[in-house]
């Protein structure tokens, strides 16, 4: 999930402007942050992101990607959910495909495939060709993924994997890790993480040093 570094200011004679598309973002972006009894500054550091940029996310002038929103989703101690405004009548055990309703974020297109307010987050995630390739992470935690359709370009430290369909992949969240799709069509996986309830974890963002994505 191709767009400049999340914590990039808008290029010479663009306007940034609120975004239609995830209208509920914003005002859940600066509650949420308020409720953790974080400042913009420190919300800002801890995901890796300038006061300016956040405060953008929060007055809906910038779309977060879907990265922006995991790393904020765990600095909150919250889910991705509630960062979107999303409400669920009762916890269920089983999530039908007639309520899983596509989500765009920063490229990405996923869909929640498991209950909010778990010990971990269950998504099916389209990512596009060229989309957010620069992107490394880095946070507490732990990872898996299964490629449903497509090519995935896995990067895993100073170690890079070609997983096609049936191909999965556990890893330590630690561990500097990028994900591309290699198919002009994109790739198509189901995604899981663990979700740390604690307002200071982090998750980093930025270009991996010496590449060209």
């Amino acid at each position: 999930m191709s767009s400049p570094h999340p914590g990039s200011e808008p290029g010479p004679g663009r306007t940034a402007g609120p975004d239609p598309d995830l209208p509920a973002v914003a005002p859940q972006l600066r509650a949420l942050r308020r409720r953790a009894a974080l400042t913009l500054e420190a919300a800002a550091r801890a995901a890796g992101l300038s006061p300016a940029h956040l405060s953008r996310l929060e007055t809906g002038q910038r779309q977060p990607s879907l990265p922006m929103l995991l790393a904020l989703a765990r600095i909150y101690g919250t889910t991705v959910s509630e960062l979107l405004g999303e409400t669920v009548a009762e916890r269920d055990a089983v999530v039908r495909a007639t309520d899983m309703e596509p989500t765009p974020a920063g490229g990405w297109t996923y869909w929640q495939a498991g209950s909010p307010g778990r010990g971990m987050q269950a998504l099916r995630v389209h990512v596009p060709h060229g989309s957010q390739g620069d992107i490394v992470r880095v946070h507490p935690g732990e990872e898996w993924l299964y490629v449903l359709k497509g090519r995935l370009r896995l990067r895993l430290a100073d170690a890079v994997h070609a997983l096609g369909p049936g191909d999965s992949a556990h890893f330590d969240s630690l561990t500097p890790h990028r994900i591309a799709a290699q198919d002009a069509d994109g790739v198509e996986l189901l995604f899981v993480h663990t979700l740390l309830q604690s307002p200071t974890a982090a998750l980093c963002l930025g270009p991996i040093t010496g590449e060209t994505p």
